[in-house]
């Protein structure tokens, strides 16, 4: 018996279930785009096997475990390795067996619908995990990862990836593509510009961060136009391989555009370490609207998504290291945060810059209002925490009706787990072609305009969006 019901996430109406199932038919088997996410480039450069099913579902996946620890489980226990190298569970098969005892923690959580598409259709599973078959499961997915047709660049062709964007750091060697361009291979892997780590002064390392860049470009990062040319120069080499796109995970939506002289003085503090909290915050906002700025000249599409608070937990932060489930929505600002950025810029046409956001509730009150009238806004699609049917279907409900389709991106998976990436894209066009169905049973859209429409949510517009 299939684990997933075939009409999952339609309408439970019949002529909207009928025209959702219809429309997901035309759209089921479209390529992926997936723009922005985080899977590492060097399974495609290396196309070694993944080394067992912990690894592979569970070790890495913080929608994993953070849901085990939730209920007591240590993260140890997982594997999940500690910062300071201290013991951690290295047993694949009993870690898989923890996860098994617990699965149903994740009855009717996207992770669950996630996790069975991949037993199902990547790994050809038609049994529930649980305790009692543990073992086999492990066996079953360890066997078929020993296979040639289950390594990186097979699933990748498998899953019917057009294009897929990783995301490192501004001063990442990008090592693992050059390796994936030498190789031959077509698969189309490119990088996008993170340049967290040379933009925040309360980020460890900033200054040594931004000598590092110094050195990689020749430019005197000691001084503030030094400074922004060594962005410039590692932006030109990000887009050598590959890059269309920078990504700025900031605390708030903050933007600033300062005078110049004013932004210099503060840069100065920063690399002194002298700022702020203040003064930081004030460097961050102003630094979104150099790059927008950049973005101008260079083409790379912007994106933001502020309102994580991370690392909510000290002692996980201390044992554990950064990204291991603690980061938590907060509420954000965009109307008065945005207002700077977009009074420099705002009115560029030829820009983009796509938002993101943990706080639904300014969906209507401020988003859609901002993408609707200001050409150089998109909305990213339900993401993070809302990156689920209900997620989905309340953004749509929230920001159509002002915004429009056509100034949103369509989706993006936003993962490091890499057999999940076909079903968050199944999902979404699951979501949105039960959306569509809605609007035309009920008088707001035409059942002709439907099928153009869905296409463009499942392909066209992530690739015009992200120029890929």
């Amino acid at each position: 018996m299939p684990l997933l019901q075939e009409d999952r996430l339609f309408p439970i109406e019949g002529r909207a279930r009928d025209l959702a199932r219809a429309l997901y038919a035309e759209i089921r088997d479209l390529p992926i785009i997936s723009p922005h996410g985080h899977t590492d480039p060097r399974w495609y450069a290396e196309n070694a096997a993944f080394p067992d099913p912990a690894q592979l579902f569970v070790t890495p996946d913080h929608y994993v475990f953070r849901m085990l620890c939730s209920q007591g489980v240590a993260l140890t226990d997982l594997g999940v390795p500690r910062v300071d190298g201290g013991p951690t569970e290295t047993d694949a098969r009993k870690i898989w067996r923890l996860f098994a005892q617990n699965y149903h923690l994740f009855r009717g959580t996207p992770s669950r619908m996630w996790l069975d598409y991949s037993f199902q259709h990547v790994f050809g599973i038609d049994r529930p995990l649980n305790a009692d078959n543990a073992d086999w499961y492990f066996d079953h997915i360890a066997d078929c990862l020993a296979k040639p047709e289950f390594r990186p660049r097979a699933l990748f062709e498998r899953f019917n990836i057009e294009a897929i964007a990783t995301t490192e750091a501004a001063t990442d060697d990008l090592r693992w593509h050059r390796m994936i361009r030498d190789s031959g291979w077509t698969g189309r892997v490119v990088t996008a510009y993170r340049p967290d780590g040379v933009i925040d002064p309360e980020v460890e390392g900033f200054a040594e961060n931004v000598a590092l860049m110094g050195e990689q470009t020749g430019e005197d990062t000691t001084t503030w136009a030094g400074y922004l040319n060594a962005h410039r120069a590692r932006r030109a080499y990000f887009k050598e391989f590959g890059a269309t796109s920078t990504d700025h995970g900031h605390p708030s939506a903050r933007t600033e555009d300062l005078p110049q002289a004013d932004a210099a003085a503060l840069f100065t503090k920063a690399l002194r370490g002298d700022c702020t909290a203040e003064e930081a915050d004030a460097f961050r906002a102003h630094m979104l609207t150099e790059m927008a700025r950049m973005s101008l000249d260079d083409g790379l599409v912007m994106q933001i998504h502020p309102g994580s608070r991370r690392n909510h937990s000290n002692p996980v932060m201390a044992m554990y290291g950064r990204d291991k489930g603690f980061d938590i929505p907060g509420r954000t600002d965009y109307v008065t945060a945005l207002r700077p950025l977009l009074n420099a810029v705002g009115m560029r046409a030829d820009l983009t810059v796509i938002i993101f956001t943990l706080d639904e509730t300014s969906y209507a009150r401020e988003l859609a209002p901002l993408a609707g009238v200001y050409p150089c806004l998109k909305l990213g699609p339900a993401w993070w925490f809302h990156d689920s049917p209900e997620g989905m279907r309340r953004f749509r409900e929230m920001t159509t009706e002002t915004a429009g389709f056509y100034n949103t991106v369509g989706f993006n998976d936003d993962t490091r787990a890499f057999c999940s990436i076909p079903a968050r894209h199944d999902v979404a066009r699951r979501v949105d072609c039960a959306y569509l169905a809605t609007l035309v049973v009920t008088g707001r859209l035409s059942e002709g305009d439907a099928p153009e429409l869905a296409h463009d949510l499942a392909y066209g517009l992530a690739k015009r969006a992200y120029k890929l």
